[in-house]
């Protein structure tokens, strides 16, 4: 038997998730910098500490708006599930006194269960009215925290949240307690976060579940029609999503001890889509890279001062503009264009033992 052909259309994509040694060893070095060399040269910042840590939790929720690209939708309510996460961390901790490693999840799944509802709904619209309509579902959930009497103490948020204490089990503490004013803690807390959500979306990407996403993306009438459930595959990467949002709420509200109505808004959710338009939607690390380019670069912009949101948001318009694609396009079309230009494999190559018809 002869060895299968390989579709040539499929050459892009295997040349672009295929991980080279060359590319092995440089996300290894930028693993070591950010796990060891960052956190090592900058421990007594607590500034740069907690830029880096507002970078990494940015990504992490950013993630979760990548997968609703990845079945064709513009999501603007990742800042609502935030604040969702954020709230129920918060009403946990203080009112029932549940520890910050069992709020953590469970925000995630409080939110994701909130996305999965809403989303049952709302997934049946397309483009601009479905952005439209998540654009106002970020507004409807911050006036519902702001109006919701004591139960979410209005304007006044919940103050006072506890920060994470010790995770032990059998008598042996795996995590210690979390200090005030100790951020090295909460940069590796928040780097874990960022690597699992790297993991898991890495693993959806490349599973069967990635594979129905790419096919709804392209043509969701042509996916039913193959058998595909349109609806039930939208609402569960609709919920992953907001159960990004729901943990890295969870993990903000402890990082400020505070949640505020205020705290996430429609801004937030715009941001959290530019991250992935800027870093590349064909990309799973172009959320990470939309990020923290993006927050790195406000806060270099700083001593501007009036004109540090004019300058920023010139910078996001051009990289828009002059790479639409994401910055991520720029290392891997080199890639794609040599695919592109690898010949064929000739139909009779794959079959060597079959003759032509005379």
């Amino acid at each position: 038997m002869g060895m299968a052909a390989v579709d040539p259309a499929a050459r892009p994509t295997l040349a672009r998730t295929g991980l080279t040694p060359l590319r092995a060893l440089g996300l290894g070095g930028l693993a070591l910098a950010y796990l060891v060399a960052l956190p090592l040269y900058f421990a007594d910042s607590s500034y740069i500490l907690s830029v880096i840590i507002n970078a990494t939790l940015l990504s992490f929720i950013s993630l979760g708006v990548w997968l609703t690209f990845a079945i064709g939708r513009i999501n603007i309510s990742q800042g609502a599930y935030t604040l969702i996460g954020g709230y129920a961390t918060a009403i946990l901790a203080t009112r029932y006194g549940v520890p910050f490693w069992l709020c953590l999840p469970l925000s995630g799944l409080i939110a994701a269960a909130c996305g999965a509802l809403i989303g049952a709904a709302i997934l049946r619209l397309r483009g601009v009215y479905f952005a439209m309509i998540t654009l106002s579902l970020t507004e409807a959930v911050r006036l519902a925290f702001l109006n919701g009497g004591e139960f979410t103490n209005g304007a006044s948020g919940i103050i006072g949240i506890a920060r994470p204490d010790e995770l032990a089990a059998f008598g042996v503490t795996l995590i210690p307690g979390f200090r005030g004013g100790q951020n090295i803690a909460f940069y590796y807390l928040a780097a874990a976060l960022l690597i699992f959500g790297l993991v898991v979306v890495w693993r959806l990407n490349t599973s069967r579940l990635g594979w129905v996403f790419r096919s709804m993306r392209q043509n969701e009438e042509l996916a039913a029609s193959i058998g595909i459930n349109v609806a039930r595959y939208r609402v569960i990467a609709y919920g992953f999503s907001c159960a990004f949002g729901g943990m890295g709420g969870a993990f903000i509200a402890a990082f400020h001890q505070n949640i505020y109505p205020a705290s996430y808004s429609v801004t937030d959710s715009v941001y959290f889509m530019l991250y992935c338009f800027l870093g590349g939607l064909d990309h799973i690390f172009g959320a990470v890279v939309g990020a923290f380019l993006l927050v790195i670069s406000f806060e270099l912009l700083h001593d501007l001062q009036e004109y540090q949101a004019l300058i920023y948001g010139l910078v996001m318009i051009s990289f828009i503009l002059w790479l639409p694609n994401g910055i991520l396009s720029l290392r891997f079309r080199r890639d794609d264009e040599e695919a592109d230009e690898a010949p064929a494999v000739p139909p009779l190559a794959a079959h060597p033992e079959k003759e032509p018809a005379e």
